[in-house]
Parts: C-alpha cells; structure tokens; sequence
C-alpha cells in the first residue's frame, strides 16, 4: 500500500490526515506494507516509521524559477516524474491519498505543481489497475482553468472518492464529477485521539491565538500583500487588546511558513504574556487548545483541532471551508473573515463567545461525539470497498 501527498513538508494538518489513516491501516490492515510517495521523505520515515520517496525528481519543485537553468530542470522533472510515479504506482496494490484540500486552491497554487502531481498518480493508478483513493480530501470551486482541468480528470481517474464535508462534494459535482456514490464524513483529524486532559496546564485566562501567513486565495496575487497586510496588522491589534487586559496569549501555527506571522506579532506586541508554542503535530495543538480557556485559529487544522480538544472557539475564515466546518461543529456564528480582520468587532465576538463558554464546551462534546461515530462508519466502508473480502472458489466434488 502507498501513501501520496504533500506529507513531511512542514504542514501539521497533512501530517495529521497521514497519521489518521495509519492508524487505520495499522488496526484494521496490520499484514499491510507501507511506503509514501511524498514531500518530506525524511520527516515521514523518522516521525511515522515507514520508506518514502520524494515526489519531485527536481528540488527545486516549489521555488519560483527565474533563471534558464531553473526553469529547464522544472520542465525536465516534470517528464521525470511522470515515469517516477508510474513506477512507484506499479509497486502497489492500492494507494491512498490520505485527506488535505487536494481538490481545491483557495491557497495560491499552480497547475503545473501539486494538481499536476496528483494527475500523474491518478492516471498511472487507472493505466496500472492500482486502484487510487482520494479519501477524506478538501475541494472547492476553481477559477483558473488550467487547475480546475487537472483536478477534474483525476478525480474521474481516480478509484475512490470521499470528502471531508458536503461543500466539497458539491464543487466536485459543479465541477462535472459524478459525485453519487461519494461519500462525506468529518475531517481525518477527528480520529486521532483527543488530549485527555490540558497538558500543560494552562493559567485561568489564557488564550491561544492560531496565526498564518495568509495572502489571500489563487486568484489573490495582485493583492497578496494588501491581504497580508491587513491580515497582520488587524490581528497584532486584536493580540495587543487582550495582553493589555492581563490576558496571557499563545501563538500556534500549523505551517512553518507561518513562523514570520509569530514573530511580526512577538515584535509588535512585545509583552511576556505573549508566547509562542512550538507544536510539531495536530496532538501538539490539541494540547495547547485544551489548556485554553478560549482559541482563535485561521488554519483550517488549527480550528479542528480547537473544536476536536473541545474548547470554545471562533473562526478567523480564509474559505468556505471554515464557515461549513464550524457550522457543523454548532458554533456557524462565531465566524471572522480573514481578509478583513477588525479587531473591534472581532473582540466584540471574543466576548461573547465566553460568554456562553459554558454551552459551547458542551455542544462541542456532543457534536465531537458524532463526528467519531460517523469516521468509524465511513473506515469500516472504506475497508469494504478498499479491501473487498475473497470468496474461495469451492472445490468440485470428486
């Protein structure tokens, strides 16, 4: 079996997507071999104890090329790379590409890079008979037309389909892809086990605040830096307010992209109540969330894993994603959008989502409840159409 994705690359909720499903394979399919075709092989194999492979021949993969020799070795890898990945396909009998929002670009992205990557792998899978399944993953409306091809025809390519939530499906479907057989079910992230208890344990008050280096979405990048902008400075004002109040602030991240967000914010603030964790996994974070009394997250991982530690918590919303995840986990009215932060009114929704601390923590218990029934049926299905049970064909009476 095979895993593929950007995983090991320094973002925690891929990882966390990986270690869901390992942990799947490893209860249900213990006689199972495993390796990954991936981002950071070297992170893989020393964090999760399995070979990996490096998905781009050419290291350069996600640097912007600006000289002759940068932008042959791209064009040249992606040749490469294309007999890389059927090779590595061959070897499997199914490959899973566990959760992310593969199917979507409300981050910047190129068609060329990952949407291309995940062609290859789709395609090898279909010529190879490898079945290929996109389980769990994150989609969503595509405006360039380049990607939006790309991420169509693998995901017709592909074997299995199931996503993370019914938003996903329905851009799928407006997207051409026969969706009826797809299922839906809560982020992978749901199935690692919860913190059982804060750890540390944090002092009355304090706050974790889940910061990113947001620019804005794929069709953004005439206003990036406006969006940056705003983003920081409205969230420097927002941090600022509660460490003038005596609150005590923790910094998470979910990227290390993220890590010149923490220390604008450190350099602005510049208050000892204000301090940064360093979380190398979703536990991490949902350690430093249940020691909380109150999160604020933008990355779409950091608020699972607020929601999934059961601490109150409010949306700063970079997708639609955002708003239909805390829709479903009963807390849809405490959204923020992340293009836009006005820390007035963000602290006006601060307050009054402590107010009612008490209501969301137990709304979040029980909605936390169902989304671990629901992944428990949706694995046992997987298993079933992954994995279908051989019937031995009986022998002929002599």
């Amino acid at each position: 079996m095979g895993v593929f994705g950007l995983l090991g690359s320094g973002n925690l909720g891929n990882d966390g997507s990986l270690e869901a499903v390992l942990g799947y394979l490893r209860a249900t399919r213990p006689e199972a071999v495993v390796d990954a075709l991936c981002g950071g092989p070297e992170t893989v194999t020393a964090r999760y104890g399995i070979p990996a492979t490096r998905l781009h021949w050419y290291r350069g993969e996600y640097r912007t090329a600006s000289r002759a020799g940068a932008v042959a070795g791209k064009a040249l890898g992606k040749v490469v790379d294309a007999v890389r990945t059927a090779r590595w396909v061959r070897r499997h009998d199914v490959v899973i590409v566990p959760g992310m929002g593969v199917l979507e670009a409300t981050l910047p992205l190129r068609p060329w890079g990952f949407p291309y990557a995940l062609f290859l792998l789709c395609a090898s899978g279909r010529l190879l008979g490898t079945r290929v399944a996109l389980v769990g993953v994150g989609a969503d409306a595509i405006a360039d037309r380049p990607t939006r091809a790309l991420v169509r025809r693998s995901a017709r390519l592909a074997a299995y389909r199931s996503y993370r939530d019914t938003l996903s499906r329905d851009a799928m479907r407006a997207m051409g892809v026969d969706t009826a057989r797809d299922p839906v079910h809560p982020d992978l992230a749901f199935a690692l086990p919860a913190p059982a208890a804060p750890a540390p344990a944090g002092p009355p008050g304090r706050v974790c605040v889940g910061v990113m280096a947001f620019r804005g979405g794929n069709d953004d990048r005439a206003r990036a830096d406006e969006i940056h902008r705003r983003y920081l400075d409205g969230t420097i004002r927002f941090v600022r307010a509660l460490a003038d109040e005596g609150r005590q602030v923790r910094l998470l991240t979910g990227d290390a992209c993220d890590a010149p967000v923490v220390d604008a914010i450190l350099d602005a603030v510049d208050s000892p109540l204000v301090t940064a964790a360093e979380a190398a996994s979703l536990t991490d974070l949902m350690r430093e969330a249940a020691a909380a009394d109150t999160v604020v997250a933008t990355r779409y991982h950091n608020l699972v894993c607020a929601l999934k530690a059961g601490t109150p918590t409010l949306a700063l919303g970079y997708a639609a994603k955002s708003a239909a995840l805390m829709d479903r986990m009963g807390l849809g009215d405490h959204c923020h959008p992340a293009r836009e932060v006005d820390a007035d009114r963000l602290l006006d929704q601060f307050r009054a989502l402590e107010k009612h601390a008490a209501d969301v923590r137990r709304t979040l218990a029980e909605r936390n409840r169902e989304a671990t029934r629901r992944l428990d049926a949706h694995f046992e299905a997987l298993t079933t159409a992954l994995f279908p049970a051989t019937v031995p064909t009986p022998r002929e009476a002599p």
